[in-house]
Protein backbone atom coordinates (compact mmCIF):
# COMPACT_ATOMS: atom_id res chain seq x y z
CA UNK A 1 0.00 0.00 0.00
CA UNK A 2 1.68 3.39 -0.81
CA UNK A 3 2.10 5.52 2.64
CA UNK A 4 0.19 8.53 2.38
CA UNK A 5 1.75 12.11 2.03
CA UNK A 6 2.95 13.34 5.54
CA UNK A 7 1.06 16.41 7.10
CA UNK A 8 2.56 19.87 7.57
CA UNK A 9 1.40 21.82 10.78
CA UNK A 10 2.50 24.89 12.80
CA UNK A 11 2.40 24.22 16.28
CA UNK A 12 3.41 26.66 19.19
CA UNK A 13 2.73 29.12 21.94
CA UNK A 14 3.40 32.30 23.57
CA UNK A 15 3.21 32.46 27.28
CA UNK A 16 3.66 36.01 29.60
CA UNK A 17 4.72 36.35 33.28
CA UNK A 18 5.43 39.32 35.66
CA UNK A 19 8.58 38.97 37.00
CA UNK A 20 9.23 40.77 39.95
CA UNK A 21 12.74 39.85 40.24
CA UNK A 22 15.18 37.47 38.18
CA UNK A 23 13.35 33.74 38.46
CA UNK A 24 14.93 30.23 37.08
CA UNK A 25 12.34 28.64 34.79
CA UNK A 26 12.54 25.22 32.96
CA UNK A 27 10.18 24.95 29.90
CA UNK A 28 8.97 22.25 28.01
CA UNK A 29 6.58 23.23 24.69
CA UNK A 30 8.96 21.70 21.82
CA UNK A 31 8.06 18.64 20.36
CA UNK A 32 9.56 15.76 22.14
CA UNK A 33 12.93 14.32 20.15
CA UNK A 34 12.62 11.04 18.57
CA UNK A 35 8.56 10.55 17.87
CA UNK A 36 6.52 10.90 14.92
CA UNK A 37 6.19 14.51 14.17
CA UNK A 38 9.64 15.51 12.68
CA UNK A 39 10.58 19.07 12.92
CA UNK A 40 11.38 21.05 9.73
CA UNK A 41 12.26 24.54 11.58
CA UNK A 42 11.20 26.11 14.98
CA UNK A 43 11.99 29.11 16.53
CA UNK A 44 12.19 30.82 20.20
CA UNK A 45 12.03 34.48 21.49
CA UNK A 46 12.40 35.39 24.80
CA UNK A 47 12.02 38.79 26.14
CA UNK A 48 13.64 40.08 28.26
CA UNK A 49 16.58 38.29 26.09
CA UNK A 50 17.62 35.25 28.19
CA UNK A 51 19.85 32.38 26.89
CA UNK A 52 17.54 29.17 26.73
CA UNK A 53 20.15 25.93 27.31
CA UNK A 54 19.00 22.45 26.13
CA UNK A 55 18.57 19.26 28.48
CA UNK A 56 16.76 16.17 29.38
CA UNK A 57 14.47 14.99 32.33
CA UNK A 58 14.55 10.99 33.29
CA UNK A 59 11.74 10.33 31.29
CA UNK A 60 13.69 11.75 27.93
CA UNK A 61 11.10 14.77 27.63
CA UNK A 62 13.62 17.59 26.17
CA UNK A 63 13.37 20.78 28.13
CA UNK A 64 14.97 24.61 27.98
CA UNK A 65 16.04 26.38 30.92
CA UNK A 66 16.86 29.71 31.59
CA UNK A 67 16.15 32.97 34.18
CA UNK A 68 13.21 35.24 33.02
CA UNK A 69 14.22 38.59 33.47
CA UNK A 70 12.69 41.41 35.44
CA UNK A 71 9.49 42.74 33.85
CA UNK A 72 7.32 41.46 31.85
CA UNK A 73 8.31 38.14 30.73
CA UNK A 74 7.40 36.90 27.21
CA UNK A 75 8.01 32.36 26.04
CA UNK A 76 7.69 32.52 22.72
CA UNK A 77 7.80 29.05 20.41
CA UNK A 78 6.55 28.23 16.84
CA UNK A 79 7.79 25.43 14.62
CA UNK A 80 6.61 24.29 11.63
CA UNK A 81 6.31 19.93 11.64
CA UNK A 82 5.75 16.95 9.80
CA UNK A 83 3.52 14.50 11.18
CA UNK A 84 1.90 11.28 9.03
CA UNK A 85 -1.25 11.79 7.90
CA UNK A 86 -3.01 8.50 9.35
CA UNK A 87 -5.61 7.99 12.54
CA UNK A 88 -3.78 6.89 15.76
CA UNK A 89 -3.53 2.98 15.99
CA UNK A 90 -6.06 0.59 16.73
CA UNK A 91 -5.65 -2.91 17.78
CA UNK A 92 -8.74 -4.30 19.60
CA UNK A 93 -7.08 -8.01 19.88
CA UNK A 94 -3.78 -6.00 22.03
CA UNK A 95 -4.03 -8.28 25.12
CA UNK A 96 -2.87 -7.30 29.11
CA UNK A 97 0.13 -8.18 29.97
CA UNK A 98 0.69 -10.18 33.85
CA UNK A 99 2.42 -8.23 35.97
CA UNK A 100 5.05 -10.78 36.61
CA UNK A 101 6.28 -10.53 33.09
CA UNK A 102 6.60 -6.65 33.46
CA UNK A 103 9.52 -5.05 33.07
CA UNK A 104 10.55 -1.86 35.71
CA UNK A 105 9.67 0.91 33.67
CA UNK A 106 6.02 -0.74 33.11
CA UNK A 107 6.03 -1.48 36.24
CA UNK A 108 6.47 2.52 37.20
CA UNK A 109 3.82 3.34 35.32
CA UNK A 110 1.33 1.12 37.33
CA UNK A 111 2.23 3.03 40.52
CA UNK A 112 -0.27 5.63 42.21
CA UNK A 113 1.65 9.50 41.50
CA UNK A 114 0.49 12.55 42.54
CA UNK A 115 -2.45 13.14 40.46
CA UNK A 116 -3.40 9.64 39.67
CA UNK A 117 -4.51 8.11 42.75
CA UNK A 118 -5.38 4.62 41.54
CA UNK A 119 -5.14 3.47 45.30
CA UNK A 120 -8.14 5.41 46.62
CA UNK A 121 -9.93 4.43 43.46
CA UNK A 122 -9.19 0.87 43.26
CA UNK A 123 -12.15 -0.24 44.75
CA UNK A 124 -14.38 1.97 42.49
CA UNK A 125 -12.05 1.02 39.46
CA UNK A 126 -12.88 -2.97 39.89
CA UNK A 127 -17.01 -2.08 40.69
CA UNK A 128 -17.02 -0.12 37.52
CA UNK A 129 -14.93 -2.44 35.06
CA UNK A 130 -14.25 -6.04 36.83
CA UNK A 131 -16.56 -7.62 34.75
CA UNK A 132 -14.44 -6.29 31.49
CA UNK A 133 -12.43 -8.40 29.56
CA UNK A 134 -8.58 -7.24 29.77
CA UNK A 135 -6.47 -5.86 27.38
CA UNK A 136 -7.78 -3.41 24.70
CA UNK A 137 -11.22 -3.90 25.27
CA UNK A 138 -10.98 -2.70 29.41
CA UNK A 139 -8.79 0.08 28.10
CA UNK A 140 -11.78 1.38 25.65
CA UNK A 141 -14.19 0.45 28.38
CA UNK A 142 -12.58 3.32 30.50
CA UNK A 143 -12.03 5.65 28.20
CA UNK A 144 -15.80 5.49 27.34
CA UNK A 145 -16.61 5.93 30.96
CA UNK A 146 -14.09 9.10 31.36
CA UNK A 147 -15.55 10.28 28.09
CA UNK A 148 -18.97 10.04 28.88
CA UNK A 149 -19.45 10.57 33.06
CA UNK A 150 -16.89 14.08 33.11
CA UNK A 151 -18.52 17.16 32.03
CA UNK A 152 -15.38 18.88 29.87
CA UNK A 153 -15.59 22.46 31.66
CA UNK A 154 -13.01 25.06 31.54
CA UNK A 155 -11.35 26.69 34.99
CA UNK A 156 -13.45 23.57 36.66
CA UNK A 157 -9.87 22.43 38.51
CA UNK A 158 -7.11 23.69 39.32
CA UNK A 159 -3.26 22.98 39.83
CA UNK A 160 -4.10 20.70 42.97
CA UNK A 161 -7.34 18.63 41.72
CA UNK A 162 -6.43 15.13 41.37
CA UNK A 163 -8.18 12.12 39.81
CA UNK A 164 -9.74 11.77 42.58
CA UNK A 165 -11.16 14.97 43.08
CA UNK A 166 -12.09 15.28 38.93
CA UNK A 167 -14.01 11.76 39.23
CA UNK A 168 -15.64 13.35 42.15
CA UNK A 169 -16.96 16.27 40.82
CA UNK A 170 -17.75 14.77 37.39
CA UNK A 171 -15.93 17.75 35.69
CA UNK A 172 -12.46 18.51 34.26
CA UNK A 173 -10.20 19.87 31.38
CA UNK A 174 -8.41 17.17 29.10
CA UNK A 175 -5.50 16.84 31.97
CA UNK A 176 -8.24 15.96 34.66
CA UNK A 177 -9.99 13.52 32.09
CA UNK A 178 -6.36 11.71 30.96
CA UNK A 179 -5.99 11.63 34.91
CA UNK A 180 -9.03 9.45 35.94
CA UNK A 181 -8.13 7.34 32.99
CA UNK A 182 -4.77 6.67 34.25
CA UNK A 183 -6.11 6.03 37.89
CA UNK A 184 -9.06 3.45 36.78
CA UNK A 185 -6.53 2.01 34.37
CA UNK A 186 -3.23 1.44 36.35
CA UNK A 187 -5.95 -0.01 39.43
CA UNK A 188 -6.95 -2.44 36.91
CA UNK A 189 -3.27 -3.24 36.35
CA UNK A 190 -2.96 -1.56 32.67
CA UNK A 191 0.39 0.72 32.63
CA UNK A 192 -0.47 3.76 31.83
CA UNK A 193 1.44 6.64 31.18
CA UNK A 194 0.72 10.96 30.73
CA UNK A 195 1.24 12.51 27.71
CA UNK A 196 0.68 16.01 26.92
CA UNK A 197 1.56 17.54 23.44
CA UNK A 198 -0.36 19.57 20.45
CA UNK A 199 -3.54 18.32 18.47
CA UNK A 200 -4.70 20.28 15.53
CA UNK A 201 -8.43 19.89 14.79
CA UNK A 202 -8.06 18.10 11.78
CA UNK A 203 -11.11 16.02 10.36
CA UNK A 204 -13.46 17.37 13.40
CA UNK A 205 -16.12 20.32 13.92
CA UNK A 206 -13.88 23.08 14.93
CA UNK A 207 -14.19 24.04 18.65
CA UNK A 208 -16.43 26.13 20.98
CA UNK A 209 -13.33 27.08 22.33
CA UNK A 210 -9.91 28.23 21.81
CA UNK A 211 -6.41 26.24 20.95
CA UNK A 212 -4.93 25.57 24.11
CA UNK A 213 -2.32 22.26 24.29
CA UNK A 214 -4.18 18.40 24.80
CA UNK A 215 -3.42 16.04 27.44
CA UNK A 216 -3.79 12.00 26.48
CA UNK A 217 -2.46 8.62 27.58
CA UNK A 218 -1.08 5.85 26.57
CA UNK A 219 -1.89 2.32 27.48
CA UNK A 220 1.27 -0.86 27.79
CA UNK A 221 -0.85 -3.69 25.54
CA UNK A 222 0.46 -6.27 23.07
CA UNK A 223 4.07 -5.41 23.60
CA UNK A 224 3.69 -1.92 22.57
CA UNK A 225 2.21 1.31 23.87
CA UNK A 226 -1.10 2.85 22.62
CA UNK A 227 -2.92 6.10 22.35
CA UNK A 228 -5.90 6.59 24.38
CA UNK A 229 -7.70 10.47 24.59
CA UNK A 230 -11.02 10.17 27.29
CA UNK A 231 -11.05 13.40 26.12
CA UNK A 232 -11.98 13.53 22.83
CA UNK A 233 -12.25 9.58 22.92
CA UNK A 234 -11.79 8.80 18.84
CA UNK A 235 -8.75 8.30 16.81
CA UNK A 236 -7.42 11.50 15.87
CA UNK A 237 -4.95 12.59 12.98
CA UNK A 238 -1.69 15.19 13.90
CA UNK A 239 -0.77 14.78 17.32
CA UNK A 240 2.60 16.17 18.47
CA UNK A 241 4.03 15.22 21.76
CA UNK A 242 5.65 17.08 23.57
CA UNK A 243 6.27 15.25 27.28
CA UNK A 244 5.53 11.76 29.06
CA UNK A 245 4.90 10.76 32.74
CA UNK A 246 3.69 9.67 35.51
CA UNK A 247 1.32 12.23 35.43
CA UNK A 248 0.99 16.35 34.46
CA UNK A 249 3.51 17.02 37.57
CA UNK A 250 6.36 15.19 35.14
CA UNK A 251 5.35 17.64 32.28
CA UNK A 252 4.66 20.75 32.97
CA UNK A 253 4.74 23.50 30.34
CA UNK A 254 6.84 25.87 32.51
CA UNK A 255 7.89 25.55 35.69
CA UNK A 256 9.13 28.84 37.60
CA UNK A 257 11.41 29.09 41.07
CA UNK A 258 10.90 32.79 41.97
CA UNK A 259 8.39 36.17 41.69
CA UNK A 260 6.87 35.28 38.11
CA UNK A 261 3.21 35.10 38.27
CA UNK A 262 1.52 33.82 35.02
CA UNK A 263 -0.54 36.23 32.96
CA UNK A 264 -1.58 34.74 29.89
CA UNK A 265 -1.11 31.71 27.56
CA UNK A 266 -1.80 31.37 23.50
CA UNK A 267 -1.54 27.90 21.57
CA UNK A 268 -2.01 27.27 18.12
CA UNK A 269 -1.78 23.87 15.90
CA UNK A 270 -2.69 24.31 12.72
CA UNK A 271 -3.05 22.50 9.49
CA UNK A 272 -0.62 24.35 6.60
CA UNK A 273 -1.68 24.32 3.10
CA UNK A 274 0.19 21.39 0.78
Amino acid sequence: MEAMTPLRLRVGCEFTYQVSAPSPAVIQVAPRLGEVARVIEDRWEVTPEATLEVTEDLYGNSLRRGVLGEGLARLCYDAVVEVPAELDAVDETASQHPIQELDGEKLHFLLPSRYCLSDELMSTAWELFGETEPGWTRAQAISDWVHSNLEFQYGSSNPLTTAKDAFEQRRGVCRDFAHVFIAFCRAMNIPTRYVFGYLPDIGVPPPDHPMDFCAWSECYLGERWWTFDPRNNQRRVGRVVIGRGRDALDAAMVTTWGPASFRSLKVWSDALEP
